[in-house]
């Protein structure tokens, strides 16, 4: 019954459609059974032109889905979707440019900076076009051999090398049983954690603490590394007072609170 209705609702609005529409429809049908003669034992075997035929169809009309029958909407749109990454793919393929260096030409550059570990890729250019090779300094540089440094300090390092050398110090707020706001500056030796200056006040500023620093290292007690995080009250006053005191400035890393815990 349910499909007799669908018929009749297909036939009262098939004046509507436009003749394009339903020849594409006939053709996708005809197709279909042209797929199912050819059909021997078991499911239906679709051919690639099978495939590309359905998904040209169903690129200029798309109302075709609903007369599928031997193959779901989605695998049609699936199809479609995988020829468009393959379009693409194809389009998007190097035809040209520069050309590849031969094979010979790259060991070449790698044996010079291999032996020769004073010469960057400025040196080697030259040397390469006084023989005659038309290389370009950007190419001899990408065939280079890479040499490694020396790995760089980590930080857990440096503080074990220079912990007897190294202070910190930290500002942090305390509020009052008054709902006031108190700001406290504490400077603590890193070797055995000893307090060496701690002070309390309620407008902070770069010059106090600059002041502050001065009064916790005097004489020739001066640390040789400060480190501190990067709070704005830390300005250039501070910096300088460091400078001028032999203090070297160490802040943390942006984002890194574990450095300064």
């Amino acid at each position: 019954m349910i499909a007799l209705i669908c018929f009749v609702l297909a036939v009262l609005a098939s004046p509507f459609k436009s003749n394009i529409r339903l020849e594409a429809e006939n053709a996708v049908l005809r197709h279909q059974l042209i797929v199912l003669r050819r059909k021997l034992k078991g499911r239906a075997r679709l051919t690639n032109n099978d495939r590309w035929f359905f998904v040209q169809l169903y690129r200029w009309f798309p109302s075709i889905l609903p007369v599928l029958m031997i193959i779901r909407p989605e695998t049609l749109v699936g199809w479609h979707r995988a020829g468009f990454r393959r379009y693409w793919r194809w389009k998007s393929c190097r035809r040209g440019g520069r050309p590849q260096i031969e094979t010979e030409l790259r060991a070449l550059i790698r044996q010079m900076s291999t032996e020769n570990l004073l010469w960057g890729a400025p040196r080697i250019h030259g040397e390469l076009l006084k023989l005659g090779f038309s290389v370009a300094q950007s190419s001899v540089a990408k065939y280079m051999v890479k040499r490694r440094g020396p790995p760089s300090q980590e930080w857990r390092t440096f503080l074990r090398n220079h912990a007897p050398d190294i202070a910190a110090m930290d500002l942090f707020v305390v509020p009052t049983i008054g709902f006031d706001l108190l700001y406290a500056l504490v400077i603590v030796r890193l070797d055995r954690r000893d307090l060496a200056w701690i002070n309390v006040t309620t407008n902070p500023a770069a010059e106090w603490v600059a002041r502050q620093i001065t009064e916790a290292f005097p004489w020739d007690m001066a640390p040789g590394y400060m480190i501190r995080d990067r709070d704005r009250v830390y300005g250039t006053v501070v910096t300088r007072r460091l400078r001028a005191m032999g203090i070297r400035d160490k802040p943390i890393a942006p984002a890194s609170p574990w450095q300064n815990g």
